[in-house]
């Protein structure tokens, strides 16, 4: 059963009268037990939609769709499937206890991985999801490989019931069901030759795995460490070479790169970051996989209709993991514009040095930083780092940070989107 949360209005389900607090019951006798129901069945021009009202009355609507009016409803948000693994490098260990209520939730649901991106490890479906899968044809799936050795994927799970991944892989493939899958390098434990391993295993089931992202695992001040470390430079850099020698070889057989090192794992490898045009159109950016170019980019596109700035200064706060590769980008918009642009490099003081990326830094971090400059006429910080509901991963709201600081504060996730119309003609 699902229970609708709005209607928009001159929509299909405003005109039958449906509204906040009906339950949809089932399309033409099949149940609807979650959004993929509901998306799958109600596609269709013709079908018969059981409900029951908010005051509990049982409806049938017999309905056909005009082409092109939408049913308008918008569902209330799915019980999120948990995470039956106990991974050693799970971030909601890594949590302070005043973090984000939401930033506790182990998720590890299918339906999300179709529908934003989520990783999951498949490791909990029963047969009823795998026929779901198939039927519904949910793909491309983000999916947390780790390793294809069963027995050592297990180890990192920390789940010894965790099926076979490659028998899971080979069965989908077989319906016709991609990936996008990722490796989180776990120094001593995935690395060197399993990871050589795991990438031959993913590369012989050809056009299933669309890519694979290899990314060095992320540990906090506040994480477990039985067993689980950062890469060393030299592990670093030889992950990357592995994954180079891969991705040469693809791009020879196949057309394209196919496996990428995140951005982390070359910044800890103390190696340049490879061009744009090496990520084949940034298929992992939400991974942390191409993130800079892909930012470089973005600017780029839009640098041209920046307005005249002159004699303003910005200030643009970012994690530590960006700040050297900060002012080259930074000229390039003071060139644009005639601003000065003043970067802060703000360290992360909730989760620990060690956590560099600015998507995680604290709202507590950014009013530090931007008290006591009030020659600066407007702040960027990252868009990365809240929510949707405009709150950071310490809990503190964007809104209250603006409101303290001496200047405006904008949020961003390319600087040219924050510029354009941020001072009044």
């Amino acid at each position: 059963m699902l229970k609708i949360a709005a209607v928009a209005p001159a929509s299909l389900a405003a005109e039958l009268g449906l509204g906040p607090g009906d339950v949809l019951h089932s399309i033409n006798g099949r149940e609807l037990v979650d959004f993929l129901d509901w998306e799958f069945h109600a596609a269709d021009d013709a079908f018969l939609l059981s409900v029951r009202s908010a005051a509990g009355r049982a409806i049938e609507f017999d309905i056909e769709r005009p082409e092109g009016l939408p049913l308008g409803v918008t569902l209330e948000p799915p019980k999120i499937r948990r995470c039956a693994n106990r991974c050693d490098f799970c971030f909601v260990d890594g949590n302070p206890a005043s973090a984000r209520k939401t930033l506790f939730i182990r998720d590890d649901d299918y339906r999300l991985s179709f529908r934003h991106g989520n990783f999951a490890t498949l490791s909990n479906l029963k047969d009823k999801d795998v026929r779901r899968i198939l039927e519904y044809r949910l793909s491309p799936l983000y999916v947390s490989v780790h390793a294809t050795d069963p027995d050592i994927r297990r180890r990192i799970l920390r789940n010894p019931k965790a099926p076979a991944i490659l028998e899971q892989l080979a069965m989908f493939r077989a319906g016709a069901i991609q990936f996008h899958a990722q490796i989180v390098l776990v120094p001593g434990l995935n690395d060197g030759a399993v990871l050589e391993r795991s990438l031959a295993d993913l590369y012989d089931l050809e056009d299933a795995v669309l890519t694979v992202a290899v990314v060095p695992v992320a540990l906090t001040a506040h994480s477990p460490r039985d067993g689980v470390r950062s890469p060393t430079r030299g592990e670093a850099r030889a992950a990357a070479a592995t994954v180079e020698r891969w991705s040469t070889r693809a791009r020879r057989d196949r057309g394209q790169g196919w496996v990428y090192g995140s951005d982390e794992l070359y910044l800890l490898a103390g190696l340049a970051l490879p061009p744009a045009e090496a990520y084949d159109g940034f298929p992992q950016v939400e991974n942390g996989v191409g993130a800079v170019r892909h930012l470089e980019r973005l600017m780029a596109a839009d640098v041209g209709r920046l307005p005249e700035l002159a004699g303003r200064q910005v200030l643009v706060c970012t994690g530590t993991a960006m700040g050297p590769l900060m002012p080259s980008l930074l000229s390039g918009l003071e060139r644009a514009t005639g601003a000065t642009f003043r970067l802060q490099v703000v360290e992360n003081s909730y989760y620990g040095a060690s956590v560099t990326t600015a998507g995680l830094l604290p709202g507590q971090d950014f009013r530090r930083a931007l008290a006591g400059r009030a020659r600066c006429a407007l702040a960027l910080l990252p868009a990365e780092a809240v929510n949707d509901d405009g709150v950071f991963v310490d809990d503190v709201a964007f809104a209250s940070v603006a409101a303290a600081a001496p200047m405006p504060v904008r949020l961003s996730r390319h600087f040219t989107d924050a510029l354009s119309g941020a001072f009044a003609p």
